[in-house]
């Protein structure tokens, strides 16, 4: 089983995370590439998807974007989650999920969605970015919950292989209501 982890991520915290999670997956036996969504034309090759993507200004990033319209009619028969990074602090804010999500997981048929804290690092930051920084008052630090990621990665490979091992025996399985 093939499984592609794509994230889209302006400073590479978002990627890091993807890294850990096809790493995870890997761990568990099965085949993960990372790949940038910009370089996907094609889910063809793939029996699942994690896709992510850094949240700005209360939305994903364009690439994600683009990757999900590109492939849109790809997504029907492929088990999918979404993650987005991006709320800062302690506790993080924003609280909520990013306002375009609600459509990528109707397009997906994601499985779950979630959203995990990010990082924000001065030095990493454009003087446009540090202006709408201070703005907004977003705190610098890494915020990301390691362990919460590793357990919804876990996850995610359990019923993975739980299909894997399935269709290898050829036995119809469920459609999950979540992980």
């Amino acid at each position: 089983m093939k499984i592609l982890v794509t994230v889209a991520s302006r400073h590479g915290s978002t990627r890091e995370i993807a890294t850990l999670i096809a790493g995870l997956i890997e761990d568990a036996g099965l085949e993960a590439d990372v790949r940038d969504p910009d370089d996907i034309m094609s889910l063809a090759g793939y029996d699942a998807a994690v896709i992510g993507s850094g949240v700005y200004m209360g939305r994903w990033l364009d690439p994600a974007r683009r990757l999900i319209e590109r492939c849109h009619g790809e997504f029907s028969g492929r088990r999918v989650w979404l993650f987005s990074c991006g709320p800062l602090g302690e506790p993080a804010t924003p609280d909520r999920a990013p306002a375009d999500v609600a459509a990528m997981r109707v397009a997906t048929g994601a499985i779950d969605h979630r959203v995990f804290p990010g990082r924000l690092v001065k030095s990493e930051l454009g003087r446009g970015e540090r202006v709408v920084v201070a703005g907004v008052h977003a705190p610098y630090g890494d915020y990301r919950p390691w362990d919460d990621i590793m357990t919804w990665a876990r996850g995610i490979a359990d019923a993975l292989r739980t299909v894997d091992l399935a269709a290898t025996l050829d036995i119809p399985v469920a459609e999950p209501v979540g992980t």
